[in-house]
């Protein structure tokens, strides 16, 4: 068996220039390779994960089938390698020093004076190691969170520094990510902050092999030689990593300066080259796409879209399978007051409300939920979503004018939404909710079964709280369809509205499990119901 591969991805000069976006492209092109393949990310945050943090300094929390709270990157991984990803494939500061720091309490050290060197960097190593526990991967791609200089960064550069004489240079591979800015004013672009980068990570002791140049248009050759001159690369290994339509795009972008090629080449390995057929497709069809709708995300973490990446990009994929370009309007729930969701939601297909946490925002949900029932507009509600259309239906439609979530008002005399038998007594807030993937049984002849065509589905999850139980029989006698249910019947997964074009509402998120190649069902679907919706909108105004 041919020992693993190991490619380090680092970022240099700012964050957010695309290292996950970059990870998730390489991964794709060697996955086509025929490789087995496999990513991981690597947080320098003290954080244990980012579950207990705000999504308006983190983004979205990406939950795996094994619930972990995980970063966002993994969406990422999953949705370009079209496979699912773990709790192996994330790894943060916290979680490291956690751990070594309970083994010192147990004696497990033997004495020892505790140091980030070996002890620190012996356990980042390990967990790098566990990404290949079954030993059957060819590759491993571990993206280094952060930027070059970053203090809490330095002990996983060291580590990976390390990794590099453990595994020999022949099977390990570093790749810099940085910034090639273009200055309007002199009409130019500098390579000074890359080669500053560069230089920084060389002082740590670290060579890159290959540079992604991250920039808003083409770099000329004479700007290439000189990047690989003073960073000591070959000009081949100078990437361009520039501005596409769609990340989707960013493979064939690497693809045709064959990226993958020079990765190949470093680690001998002679199989086929990438097969891009299929992707090239999916991209051809996004940009033939002429039509578009308009979507609403009614939210309160709007401000910053990276809270909903997922859903993002679930759009993205229903959108081509439907040859429709979906617009996303952002609505900010405090400002839906009553009388006022006509000026917010007037001009759109569809409504979606998405998960979230603590009250804020809250009633504008509950309004946004009646003005879509009351309009037929297609509605699609995830988690919360579902939680607020089951407190605003018992309100206006079954008539107890107290329902409530036992979340937001505990004495409510009608708590239909109620927290878990099983996490009444828990105090701590990271990892205690119900997590990762469970199984969910579709009843047959509802929206929710015809989307899927299966009787039984698994969607992961993220959250605490539930549909009352004790509420059930009178919600379903007043006219809401229970669609989705646990296996053995004591969880509500799924409803919907019978009398609605499309009103379907979900406890899990379906926005986790959504691929480039693959929309998920329920967005397929619900963006499906909204371009019909918008055509008769288009009919009645002619």
């Amino acid at each position: 068996m041919q020992k693993c591969k190991y490619i380090f991805i680092t970022g240099g000069v700012v964050s957010s220039l695309g290292k996950g976006i970059s990870c998730a492209s390489l991964g794709y092109l060697l996955k086509a390779r025929g490789l087995k393949i496999s990513i991981m990310k690597l947080d320098p945050y003290l954080n244990v994960d980012p579950g207990t943090m705000s999504p308006f300094q983190h983004g979205e929390v990406y939950v795996t089938d094994d619930g972990a709270e995980t970063d966002l990157d993994l969406g990422h991984y999953e949705r370009f390698l079209d496979q699912n990803m773990s709790r192996d494939n994330n790894a943060t500061a916290g979680q490291v020093y956690h751990h070594v720091l309970k083994q010192e309490r147990e004696g497990i050290f033997l004495g020892s004076t505790i140091q980030v060197i070996p002890h620190i960097t012996d356990e980042i190593k390990k967990r790098i190691r566990m990404v290949n526990r079954e030993n059957d991967l060819d590759v491993v791609i571990v993206e280094i969170g952060g930027t070059v200089g970053d203090i809490e960064g330095l002990p996983f550069l060291e580590a990976i520094r390390q990794f590099g004489l453990d595994e020999g240079r022949s099977n390990t591979l570093y790749v810099h990510l940085t910034l090639v800015p273009f200055i309007s004013g002199v009409d130019e672009l500098k390579t000074k902050p890359t080669q500053h980068s560069v230089m920084r990570l060389r002082e740590i002791g670290i060579q890159p092999d290959i540079l992604l140049c991250r920039s808003d248009r083409t770099l000329p050759v004479p700007v290439k030689d000189k990047i690989a001159l003073f960073c000591n690369v070959p000009p081949e290994a100078v990437i361009e990593a520039i501005d596409v339509p769609t990340i989707y795009e960013v493979p064939l972008l690497f693809a045709r300066q064959k990226f993958d090629k020079i990765v190949a080449d470093h680690f001998g390995f002679n199989g086929k080259e990438a097969d891009l057929d299929t992707w090239g497709k999916l991209i051809k069809r996004f940009k033939s796409i002429s039509q578009e709708i308009t979507i609403a995300i009614c939210g309160k973490y709007v401000s910053l879209p990276d809270a909903y990446k997922s859903i993002m990009e679930a759009f993205v994929h229903a959108g081509i399978e439907n040859d429709v370009k979906v617009k996303l309007k952002w609505v900010n729930t405090e400002e839906i007051v009553p009388g006022t969701e006509k000026n917010h939601l007037d001009d759109v297909s569809g409504i979606l409300v998405p998960g979230g946490f603590g009250e804020r925002g809250i009633e504008g949900k509950l309004n946004t939920v009646k003005y879509a029932r009351n309009n037929n507009i297609p509605f699609l509600g995830i988690c919360l979503g579902l939680q607020c259309a089951v407190i605003e239906f018992a309100r206006n439609v079954v008539g107890w004018e107290e329902a409530h979530s036992a979340e937001f008002e505990p004495e409510t005399p009608y708590p239909v939404i109620d927290i878990m038998e099983e996490q009444k007594h828990i105090t701590q807030k990271g990892g205690t909710m119900r997590l990762g993937a469970y199984d969910c049984k579709l009843i047959k002849e509802t929206k929710s079964y015809e989307a899927y065509g299966s009787e039984l589905i698994s969607e992961r999850h993220r959250h605490r709280f539930e549909v009352n139980n004790k509420f059930r029989k009178q919600l379903e006698e007043s006219g809401i369809i229970i669609s989705g249910i646990s296996p053995d019947g004591s969880l509500i997964e799924m409803l919907e509205l019978p009398e609605h074009p499309w009103f379907v509402c979900c406890q899990f998120h379906p926005e986790l499990k959504s691929r480039a190649t693959r929309a998920h069902p329920l967005f397929r679907e619900f963006v499906k119901a909204s371009l019909m919706f918008s055509k008769i909108l288009k009919k009645v105004g002619q």
